[in-house]
């Protein structure tokens, strides 16, 4: 009997559903929130509304062009955590109605275990052990991934993640939200070296964005008040230079993690592993040093079901099922 999962995934402001049957993805359903670009940044309570009308036609859409009935699925998965409260709180509260109407198991998904998982999805698939850079809005780690379901963090963002880095940066320089993907278009155009900005080095293998921002403002204020016009006039280079520094501080890190434990298989995940800069310097470094690089498609970068039906296709493997009182965490750790 085949093993079919309806996964749903709500942690931020993308509404997605996906069916996965004996671990091939059938579809990958997403509905995205427009509401946010009039606030420079995602609203929590915008988010929580729009999941509440985007989540069932979107559940409706991923059973319908599956081939399978609701009546075939063996279980029922969601995403736990991290997230923000209100969202994963209508992912969790549906799942668990549905799970329960269907008498089916639920089963509970972390976010970032499953960015890391989306590279399971399709061919080539890393070997274990790897090293997983996860870069997003809300997250930059280093994680050495030993199995499915066994990931240690070995290092971590002291303060802000680099996906907030890019749009904080963006915003800065008067671009709509979200600013990391328009940043990464402009910065093909421009000169990586035609600005300097500091690059913070961390005790070993921790990060920190919070520093490029204030210089960034602070160069900024100085020379507008000599040329008003000088972000107009100097945009694509300026998006070249910050993107070039922020890429620069990720791969020292992940330099130093892959020379610590001697692994050369290396994959990136999370939203900002969409930034073509970013890929193209692990390109360059998995001819440099022999790594063997692990790069996942565009539409599984960003948050989306498929990779939540990854993960609870390995968890259902081994049983690890949750009960009916499970509860959101917004903070939730890998």
């Amino acid at each position: 009997m085949k093993i079919n999962i309806l996964a749903i995934e709500s942690s931020c402001d993308e509404t997605s559903a996906a069916v996965i049957s004996d671990g091939k993805i059938l579809n990958n359903i997403i509905a995205t929130q427009s509401v946010h670009e009039n606030y420079g940044g995602v609203v929590p309570e915008l988010a929580s509304r729009a999941h509440q009308q985007h989540l069932i036609p979107v559940v409706h859409e991923a059973i319908a062009t599956s081939g399978i009935t609701k009546e075939e699925l063996s279980a029922v998965a969601f995403t736990k955590g991290p997230g923000l409260m209100g969202s994963l709180l209508v992912g969790v509260s549906f799942a668990k109605s549905f799970a329960y109407a269907l008498d089916v198991p639920l089963i509970d998904v972390n976010h970032m275990q499953a960015h890391i998982l989306a590279h399971f999805i399709d061919d080539p698939k890393p070997t274990f052990p790897f090293i997983c850079l996860t870069v997003s809005g809300g997250h930059t780690q280093l994680v050495l991934v030993k199995d499915h379901l066994d990931m240690e963090v070995i290092g971590e963002t002291l303060d802000d993640a680099v996906g907030e880095a890019f749009d904080k940066t963006a915003k800065l320089l008067g671009l709509p939200y979200p600013g990391g993907p328009l940043m990464d278009k402009y910065a093909k155009l421009g000169n990586p070296n035609a600005f300097q900005f500091p690059i913070s080095d961390m005790p070993g293998l921790s990060y920190s964005f919070s520093g490029i921002k204030t210089a960034v403002l602070y160069f900024l204020r100085d020379q507008l008040k000599s040329n008003p016009n000088f972000i107009d006039e100097n945009l694509h280079d300026l998006c070249s230079s910050v993107q070039y520094t922020l890429i620069k501080m990720l791969v020292q890190k992940l330099k130093k993690a892959v020379s610590l434990h001697k692994i050369r298989q290396v994959a990136i995940a999370g939203g900002v592993s969409a930034n073509s800069g970013l890929r193209a310097e692990l390109e360059q470094l998995s001819k440099k040093h022999g790594w063997k690089v692990f790069i996942p498609k565009f539409e599984y970068c960003t948050d989306n079901a498929a990779m939540i039906a990854m993960a609870a296709h390995y968890k259902y493997l081994k049983g690890e099922f949750c009960d009916l009182d499970v509860v959101p965490e917004a903070r939730m750790k890998i």
